[in-house]
């Protein structure tokens, strides 16, 4: 997963293009590390992406069904 620390919030990007199947969380959400966020099909496998980082989500910028590309904004953590 590639991670972005940006301040006191941390960037949650896409490692790989796929299709969101399910967002795992909701704004406002405490999660901690390792938390499973959202769910990304990628390569016909569902591919778990994690909070890289304790803290409340601020924004969600997908949805199920969206295509994401490699390094894409996905999720910002606070």
């Amino acid at each position: 997963m590639i991670t972005e620390v940006k301040g006191m919030s941390v960037d949650v990007k896409a490692p790989m293009p796929g299709k969101i199947l399910e967002v795992l969380v909701n704004v406002g959400d405490q999660v901690k590390e390792d938390d499973e966020v959202i769910m990304l099909e990628a390569m016909k496998m569902e591919n778990p992406i994690y909070a890289p980082a304790d803290g409340t989500v601020k924004e969600i910028m997908v949805k199920a069904n969206d295509s994401v590309d490699t390094e894409q904004l996905m999720m910002v953590i606070e």
